[in-house]
């Protein structure tokens, strides 16, 4: 059976193409553009190679100052690669964040499923032990810094805590206005992150964080729970 070959001058198509098929025998496999080298494209390993190199470019450099080339770079495969996995530098961005901020995708539930009671005091400790945590803080410092300094990036990470983290816990509220309280509690939680882990003004900088939740869990069970609040 003959191979047909392209002719002479024929443009190479765009971005890195995955191999169909077996390799024609007796013929070495060439690396073709965007593999890096021992990896095969289409891996998962590869995906979560890039994946990990975008979070510590963002958290490195920022959202503004990190680029796809810089995170193929970063990675060792071309930028088409990265285009490939992830599409525009949003995008990957978005993944960044889900990836960093996936600590927090199961409060909603934890808080729920322990029922009105105490349910304040839940959701703080919750937040603040994600927030304690040197392996889980520093990518969220970083998105967080992006996110206070630029729009698209702000737009971005607005919409993941919107869809994955307050429209669930709003869902899991039996009570009116549950959107309205879902996000007077996390205006409470962001201002005390943004005291104590981001900008670290004394003394909440140091407090203790079961002080913390002792004195802001029963604001937050008033917010998620009584009658008299609403917009």
């Amino acid at each position: 059976m003959s191979t047909a070959k392209a002719s002479p001058g024929s443009p190479e198509p765009d971005g890195p193409q995955e191999s169909e098929g077996p390799q024609e025998s007796g013929k070495p496999a060439g690396r073709r553009r965007g593999r890096p080298a021992g990896t095969k494209a289409g891996t998962a390993e590869t995906r979560d190679r890039i994946l990990a190199a975008a979070r510590e470019e963002f958290s490195a450099r920022g959202y503004d100052k990190t680029s796809v080339r810089s995170i193929g770079k970063a990675a060792g495969v071309d930028s088409a690669l990265v285009h490939h996995y992830f599409g525009t530098k949003e995008q990957i961005f978005g993944a960044a964040i889900e990836l960093s901020f996936a600590p927090a995708m199961n409060i909603p539930d934890l808080v729920v499923a322990g029922g009105v009671d105490g349910m304040g005091e839940r959701v703080a400790r919750l937040m603040l032990r994600i927030w304690e945590n040197p392996v889980s803080r520093e990518p969220l410092l970083a998105i967080v810094r992006s996110a206070v300094t630029n729009e698209t990036a702000a737009a971005v990470f607005r919409g993941l805590v919107s869809r994955r983290v307050l429209a669930r816990l709003a869902g899991g509220l039996d009570v009116p206005d549950a959107e309205f309280r879902v996000q007077l509690a996390a205006a409470q939680l962001v201002g005390i992150i943004m005291l104590r882990y981001i900008v670290r003004v004394e003394p909440m900088a140091s407090a203790d964080p079961e002080d913390i939740v002792a004195m802001v869990g029963p604001v937050l069970q008033r917010y998620l729970t009584a009658a008299d609040v609403h917009p």
